[in-house]
């Protein structure tokens, strides 16, 4: 058994600051041996800039870090890993032109050959050992957002890293995926690994924890064993300095004209699927990672050209559709990759919301940014965005607040049909409860079809329910029939639970 009394990482007196934002105050924080240490807080707290100091990707501007009690200067990624520390990123670091084995392996010290074959061979015993299903051979450009995140978790597992720190990493993941994750990460404490767990979702800190820290504005506020806690809303009060209950009164909207309609879309990815959504009414994607959802979007989205089948969007057809240049507050498309699609990571606050919303800022050809800057600061400030500087840079922003941007961009467009994908990933519990506010309001006006990995999040804002596996619509029901409810987990593996078979 190892010994958890042992301080394998101490991050002492570290301040980090960007610009006039100061990410990190003075934190002093102990990590054990042998422990899965959960560190908690609001989206802008200073967590990523915390971990990613101690992965070597920031150099503190003041403070020390110490390792097994020894004063160490983490510079630099590689001088990181050489003592033994690895990060899994919120945002990956991932090379799209190389397979999954070719990142898994890069940055390796493996002599000047690489045998593919035993590196196929060795990605494949790590991804069976972790339950992390991938294939080795696939290019990283064609992976869904969670199955890049399993190519990350290998990374760090091929290293042998000592100190694991995790970011978010069970965001894109189903329950069945988080139940091997904690079990891999249990099986990692238990071998004397120091485990760092980044999370907003409170029952799963309560669940895998054995130490639970909170961060606060850029300053650590507690440090407790996690069978101090007594329940997810003394936690949640703790985190956000305020109650948060994380429910919502779903009352019912009339369910008006028909936004979306799809009839037999089909391609090399998508197997005949029929799907329907009406103003009124939110419709809950579900499934695992990679397997159809990607596609389905691009193809409502105008991202990608359907290839067979009907679709209607507002009553027309998807060429009418994206042939009609006035179509701008129609449809409103929150993706799942903030930083890659949705924003630009060089350009500020304001440059940003105008990339969907300049035509209601235009007089002819010319935009006024000037007419736009007072709504951005109104909308910083509603949806709590830090920080709350205009000038701003996206790539200045932790991922919860980009992510809170880009909703506030897109409700602010009042669209017809709204398509998103993820849309509490990252953000803190008080800010998912006030997305999901936000996007039952948002009913009123809009059919919105809900893409999610989190089940509680489907079932608490959806209507209707729709499971897919490899491209097919396996089911869709009302989420109030609790018999076909509990049959989710099967449908999500592909099974057929009134037929009894795959």
């Amino acid at each position: 058994m190892p010994n958890t009394d042992q301080v394998m990482v101490r991050l002492e007196a570290i301040c980090k600051n960007f610009g006039p934002v100061q990410a990190n105050r003075e934190i002093t924080l102990d990590i054990k041996a042998g422990t899965i240490t959960a560190l908690l807080g609001e989206n802008g707290a200073g967590k990523s800039t915390l971990m990613s100091i101690l992965a070597g990707q920031l150099v503190p501007d003041s403070g020390s870090v110490y390792i097994d009690g020894l004063k160490v200067s983490l510079t630099s990624t590689r001088r990181a890993i050489r003592y033994g520390i690895g990060m899994v990123y919120q945002h990956f670091k991932l090379v799209e032109a190389m397979t999954v084995s070719e990142n898994v392996f890069l940055g390796q010290e493996s002599g000047p050959l690489l045998n593919r074959d035993r590196m196929r061979a060795r990605v494949l015993d790590l991804a069976t050992d972790a339950g992390l299903a991938v294939d080795p051979d696939a290019k990283v450009a064609n992976l869904s957002m969670g199955e890049k995140q399993r190519v990350e978790i290998l990374r760090l597992l091929h290293r042998d890293s000592r100190i694991l720190i995790f970011d978010e990493p069970t965001a894109v993941l189903t329950p069945p995926e988080v139940k091997q994750l904690f079990g891999a990460l249990k099986q990692l404490a238990s071998r004397g690994k120091a485990i760092i767990f980044i999370s907003h979702k409170l029952a799963e800190v309560l669940e895998i924890a054995d130490e639970i820290a909170i961060l606060r504005r850029g300053s650590l506020t507690d440090q407790m064993p996690t069978d101090m806690v007594t329940s997810r809303a003394e936690l949640a009060r703790k985190m956000v300095g305020r109650e948060v209950i994380l429910q919502v009164a779903r009352q019912p909207v009339e369910h008006r004209q028909r936004v979306l309609k799809i009839e037999g879309l089909s391609d090399d990815v998508l197997k005949d699927v029929d799907l329907e959504l009406r103003q009124g009414e939110i419709l809950g994607l579900v499934g695992v990672a990679g397997n159809g959802q990607k596609r389905l979007v691009e193809i409502i989205c105008g991202l990608q050209r359907p290839a067979g089948g009907h679709i209607s969007i507002l009553g027309k057809t998807w060429t009418k559709f994206f042939g009609n240049t006035n179509r701008d507050n129609l449809l409103s498309y929150i993706p799942e990759d903030r930083q890659g699609l949705a924003t630009c990571q060089h350009l500020n606050m304001l440059e940003n919301f105008l990339i969907t919303t300049r035509h209601a800022f235009c007089n002819g050809p010319w935009l006024s940014k000037q007419r736009a800057r007072p709504k951005v600061s109104d909308l910083i400030t509603a949806f709590d965005v830090q920080p709350a500087r205009i000038a701003a840079t996206a790539r200045q922003l932790s991922g919860g607040n980009l992510q809170k941007l880009v909703l506030a961009r897109e409700f602010f467009r009042r669209p017809r049909l709204i398509v998103a994908e993820q849309p509490t990933q990252g953000l803190d519990i008080g800010a998912t409860e006030e997305v999901w506010n936000l996007l039952l309001q948002a009913r009123e006006r809009a059919g919105i079809l809900l893409v999610t990995g989190d089940l509680k999040e489907a079932l608490s804002l959806a209507d209707r329910v729709v499971v897919i596996f490899a491209g097919k619509l396996m089911d869709a029901f009302a989420v109030g029939d609790t018999a076909r409810v509990e049959q989710i987990g099967l449908l999500m593996a592909g099974l057929d639970p009134s037929a009894g078979k795959v």
